[in-house]
């Protein structure tokens, strides 16, 4: 996945032109000097090899994977590099982000260390690495020699944390202002699983556009059932299968999500949301938003808004 690579070289640039002088040199690194092919038919030239390279970091990105079984193959596959990763200096410090960390973690440079990745692999990854301290409710953890995150776009807090350190928090702003770039994903984990894309399952993706699409006093199990042409006894199960949850805990998440963007990404006022959702009795919307959030919608408003 080449896009998160191009994106962090980018931000580290504008970094070096904004400062006037070079806070950081960077190098394009493989496992030989060979092209690497990458996703959307892409190919990259390393400048040299990562045996060679001598760098003080290295960032690794993720890869395109959506289930256990790739992860096992990708993991199979990049062999060499698991093993170039593991011989570097113990003084290298190695980032890596979404599924990526798999290969780092794969190497042993993450045993004993606090870490994180993207939440659908959690149960894997903690199988496969028991000796990694697993932070999955956090979006990034960084130690002294190592740093992960979540998502696809988790370069972005790795090169935040590692621009603020080197240069202040002041300069990040001006970069992220200069390149708008998008906000930090929320701290709290508590909507993480509950996205559309996140939901690779077709029940759960047709429950997912059924719940937001229906006003809040409407969703029953029994009408969700009857829409999605299931029995309540079947929907309950797949859910609670898939999810971990019951029917009305998963629909009570996927509704407050949407409200969470609203408070996010509008203006409106709390009382029009709740009304706008569906919801019959906004003092009760806002007793369960801080029931299931830990803030109330303003609170929510004021600490995540962009």
């Amino acid at each position: 996945m080449p896009a998160g690579l191009f994106a962090f070289a980018d931000l580290l640039t504008a970094v070096n032109r904004r400062a006037g002088e070079q806070h950081f040199e960077l190098c394009w690194v493989g496992l030989d000097k060979e092209p690497v092919d990458c996703a959307q038919g892409m190919r990259l030239q390393p400048q040299i090899s990562l045996a060679q390279a001598a760098c003080s970091a290295v960032l690794i990105p993720g890869l395109w994977a959506d289930s256990e079984a790739m992860i096992a193959q990708a993991l199979e596959d990049n062999r060499g590099l698991i093993r170039a990763l593991s011989q570097l200096p113990r003084s290298t410090q190695l980032w890596s982000y979404c599924t990526g960390v798999c290969l780092l973690a794969q190497s042993g440079r993450l045993q004993g260390e606090r870490a994180t990745a993207t939440w659908w692999l959690a149960s894997s990854l903690q199988k496969r690495f028991p000796q990694v301290e697993w932070q999955f409710e956090q979006t990034q953890v960084s130690n002294r020699l190592t740093a992960t995150a979540s998502g696809v776009s988790g370069y972005l807090p790795i090169a935040r944390a590692l621009i603020e350190e080197q240069l202040g928090a002041l300069v990040y702003r001006e970069i992220a202002t200069l390149m708008v770039l998008p906000r930090p994903e929320p701290a709290t984990p508590v909507f993480r699983s509950v996205g559309l894309m996140q939901q690779t399952d077709p029940l759960l993706r047709r429950l997912h556009l059924l719940v937001e699409r229906l006003p809040a006093q409407q969703l029953s199990v029994q009408r969700l059932a009857d829409e999605l042409a299931v029995s309540a006894r079947t929907l309950a199960r797949k859910v609670r299968a898939l999810t971990g949850l019951a029917v009305a805990d998963q629909v009570r998440l996927i509704k407050l999500n949407q409200a969470s963007e609203r408070l996010i990404l509008t203006a409106d006022s709390i009382s029009r949301i709740s009304a706008a959702l569906g919801y019959g009795d906004e003092s009760s919307f806002r007793r369960t938003f801080k029931h299931v959030t830990g803030l109330t919608p303003a609170a929510y408003r004021q600490q995540y808004k962009v």
